[in-house]
């Protein structure tokens, strides 16, 4: 499903002028069929938490032939794991190790994900400030995994990622899931915690897997109290 820039701007609570704007001169990622701009959501979405954009959640709630419930963030994060010390001297040495640690089912060859990471990353950065990157398959249809997973990596020494604050990353929260619908939920999920200063703090200490579930699981909850 590709979105109009009448229904990107909708997504993003700004004018469809301000789209075509950010288009032409701020990178927003998009195709030109028979002269008319064309979004891809995913694309949306990852520009948008790149610089930290709100985006309206409705957005996230894109059709699927899959019907599997949702996982929280909590879920995939367990799944991934927590990691410390992770070494890399530069971006490809990191992701491949941010590979490794995913723990993949032997009919995935972890040498094509790395490409397709890297793939992304040649595309434009995914680190979106203050230390953090989000690198991902930008077409989770490529990987069948059975379960969602984020992997939290923190690295025994910065590395630059090219963010657009300057910053050199020193945590990676590495996505990847079976469907589009799971990835525009958990990276919305993510973006959302991270605008949390509860798990900013967290995170800006040192690497204790037990307290930053904690800290999700409580932003999560929130999430339910909130929405009820």
């Amino acid at each position: 499903m590709l979105l109009e820039p009448s229904e990107a701007a909708q997504a993003l609570n700004v004018d469809e002028k301000t789209v075509v704007r950010w288009i032409k001169k701020d990178n927003l990622p998009a195709e030109s069929i028979q002269g008319d701009y064309r979004i891809n959501p995913v694309d949306l979405l990852e520009w948008a938490t790149e610089r930290g954009i709100k985006v309206n959640p409705a957005l996230y709630k894109m059709p699927d032939a899959d019907n599997r419930p949702l996982p929280t963030l909590s879920q995939a994060l367990q799944a991934g794991g927590i990691h410390c010390g992770f070494t890399g001297n530069d971006k490809e040495a990191v992701l491949r190790n941010a590979v490794a640690v995913l723990d993949l089912p032997p009919e995935i060859d972890p040498e094509f994900i790395l490409q397709v990471l890297l793939a992304r990353e040649a595309m434009g950065t995914t680190a979106v400030g203050d230390g953090i990157a989000i690198p991902h398959v930008r077409n989770p249809i490529l990987v069948q995994l059975p379960v969602p997973k984020i992997a939290l990596c923190f690295l025994s020494q910065p590395v630059d990622f090219g963010a657009l604050d300057g910053k050199p990353v020193q945590m990676l929260f590495t996505i990847i899931s079976p469907t589009i619908r799971m990835h525009l939920h958990l990276l919305s999920k993510l973006a959302y915690c991270l605008r949390d200063q509860r798990l900013r703090d967290i995170l800006g200490k040192k690497c204790d897997a037990d307290a930053i579930m904690s800290v999700i699981l409580e932003i999560e909850n929130g999430i339910g109290r909130a929405a009820s």
